[in-house]
């Protein structure tokens, strides 16, 4: 699985702080950056987004504390993107309405480069679960496996192609939404490719944004993009691990552990739960854990089925 990626900002490629943020020298805390040229981008300001993205790549130091990457418009901008000087500075694409049908095409683009791809589900193909076995299948394939970092989920375009709008009374979980990043969740994740939330787009509903992300993780996403640096904090704050899923994932992963104990009034079972522990303990690595004391601990014990 991919490592986990937090909260991505979408900046767009038209925007005067685009220098700064992608170098670090403002908003440092941001993990991982996307420069966008797609929706965030009128046709008409195209020019200037590739002209203010030249300057950004041919300047920017070839390091930096986020991991940087370009939402690329079309294979088009992709190419155009790939000549600049310093691309090579990116950490990669995101890929835009990506299927089955045109990924080879962006893939073919960097094999001579060592960026990696997050290609985007946002089309209709993604209601087909035939689609998503066969896009499952092609990036599974050698030369296209090591380019996925992750596979992102479009929820607004989703939610376009049914006519529909999130409604600012419930996460996306209880829109028709729910059941399709479900099904991509068990379509993609028991293969190794990991995926991330789509974007919450109210910025003055943090109670419900609290709700989706802890929904988020419990589908399994390693990220979750942000529009504004306002949801940053507040979405990665729910990544920090609980004391006590700290400790449970600690001993499920000490090598003398029993199969079967319990621990904090809950089962632990090595075999089941080491997916979880690992990638709870990465989790813990990057964003902390919550400073609470851990609930009274049992001592291990097994437990009789």
């Amino acid at each position: 699985m991919v490592k986990t990626l937090g909260a991505s900002l979408y900046v767009p490629a038209t925007h005067k702080y685009l220098m700064d943020v992608a170098s670090g020298t403002r908003l440092a805390h941001v993990r991982s950056l996307i420069m966008c040229t797609e929706d965030a981008v009128a046709d008409r300001e195209l020019s200037y987004a590739l002209f203010n993205l030249s300057l950004v790549l041919a300047n920017m130091p070839a390091a930096g504390p986020a991991e940087r990457f370009v939402r690329v418009r079309n294979l088009d901008v992709m190419a155009r993107v790939l000549a600049m000087p310093g691309a090579d500075k990116l950490t990669g694409f995101v890929i835009p309405k990506a299927t089955q049908y045109n990924l080879p095409i962006y893939c073919n683009l960097v094999r001579d480069t060592a960026h990696v791809l997050m290609p985007t589900l946002e089309t209709a193909e993604v209601f087909y679960d035939a689609e998503m076995h066969a896009l499952r299948h092609l990036i599974s394939s050698p030369g296209i496996r090591e380019r996925v970092a992750a596979l992102r989920i479009g929820g607004n375009d989703l939610l376009a192609l049914l006519g529909l709008r999130r409604p600012r009374n419930m996460t996306i979980y209880r829109t028709p939404l729910g059941p399709v990043i479900g099904r991509l969740v068990t379509t993609f994740r028991p293969h190794g490719f990991a995926l991330t939330a789509p974007v919450f787009e109210h910025l003055d509903l943090p109670e419900l944004l609290a709700e989706e992300v802890n929904e988020d993780l419990a589908h399994g996403m390693v990220g979750k993009t942000a529009i504004h640096p306002s949801q940053i904090t507040p979405i990665e704050s729910h990544y920090r691990v609980s004391a006590s899923d700290l400790e449970e994932a600690s001993a499920i992963l000490r090598p003398d552990s029993p199969a079967v104990f319990a621990m904090n009034q809950s089962m632990c079972e090595v075999a089941t739960h080491r997916a979880w522990a690992e990638s709870t303990l990465e989790r813990s690595r990057l964003f902390g854990s919550h400073p609470e004391q851990a609930a009274p601990v049992l001592t291990s014990q097994t437990i009789l089925r």
